[in-house]
């Protein structure tokens, strides 16, 4: 059984422990409304430019002059996932969830007879894969010095696996990040990136447009951007989903803490009283054998 001693300094520790979850719970409250605004206000432009890409490929069609990235390289051997995930943890399940998905796409794949490449952005990713999927490890991208996200960000990222598919160094690119649903809700997403997924119009389903200088020339130069915008709205999807389940993890460690405080209280104010009534028998005994 703990002496008074150890139980009341167990008691300060988790009383320190409850004020650090707490100020990280306040952190993570007040960067989650500005991330979850920068990416809901994200969303509107991503579709637009995908509502824009499918008029446009429907009216390009699939030619033989369709641009690669839209056509592909026609096989689907080699895959590159390009796993999203936070830079740091204490957010519950955010980053197990992510890298969950990634392994299971992964593993289908190598099942399948694929080929899979892996491209880390965020270190809890590299950390969680690398035990059974280290060999797989094509690059990392580390943004924790990064203290906003901006376009230029996921360009950069953009840039690199554009590059690696047009040295054909793979087939078929997907990301995999965490779509934010509420405080209390993110969901683990996988979205094909290369080739670019274009859902096809319906011929008087939209309005008509006349691009200048052509259908296909407009293609070419949007697909590269299509690219960077979908990671762009990823990673924006991806920080509010981390604050979000950050905020969810800190409030529960700060009720458990306080709960444990008042058991360890209990439990002191429990022993301290067994011990002065052990005190008191002796003095008692001892006086009556006076």
């Amino acid at each position: 059984m703990p002496s008074l001693k150890d139980l009341k300094n167990r008691i300060v520790s988790v009383k320190n422990t409850r004020k650090i979850t707490k100020a990280m719970q306040m952190v993570a409250a007040a960067k989650l409304r500005r991330a979850q605004e920068s990416a809901e206000a994200a969303r509107p432009y991503a579709e637009q430019m995908s509502a824009v890409l499918s008029s446009l490929a429907t009216a390009v069609g699939s030619n033989e002059g369709a641009p690669r990235l839209l056509a592909g390289t026609g096989s689907e051997q080699v895959q590159l996932l390009v796993v999203m995930t936070g830079e740091r943890g204490l957010c519950g399940g955010f980053n197990a969830n992510i890298a969950k998905l990634a392994r299971t796409r992964a593993h289908e794949l190598i099942a399948q007879g694929k080929t899979v490449k892996i491209l880390t952005v965020g270190k809890k990713g590299r950390d969680a894969l690398r035990r059974d999927l280290g060999d797989h490890f094509i690059g990392h991208v580390d943004l924790s010095e990064v203290k906003k996200l901006t376009y230029a960000t996921a360009q950069g990222i953009a840039e690199d696996i554009l590059a690696r598919f047009d040295a054909g160094e793979f087939d078929v690119a997907t990301i995999f990040y965490s779509t934010f649903q509420s405080v209390i809700s993110q969901t683990p997403t996988a979205q094909q990136i290369v080739p670019a997924e274009i859902e096809t119009v319906e011929a008087g389903a939209s309005t008509v447009y006349d691009y200048e200088p052509g259908d296909q020339e407009i293609l070419t130069a949007l697909l590269p951007r299509g690219v960077a915008t979908a990671i762009f709205a990823a990673l924006l999807e991806n920080n509010a989903s981390f604050n979000g389940a950050q905020m969810t993890a800190m409030d529960n460690a700060t009720r458990n803490a306080g709960d444990m405080i008042d058991r360890l209280t209990i439990e002191f104010n429990r022993s301290r009283q067994a011990a002065i009534t052990k005190e008191l028998i002796e003095i008692i005994s001892g006086a009556e054998a006076l």
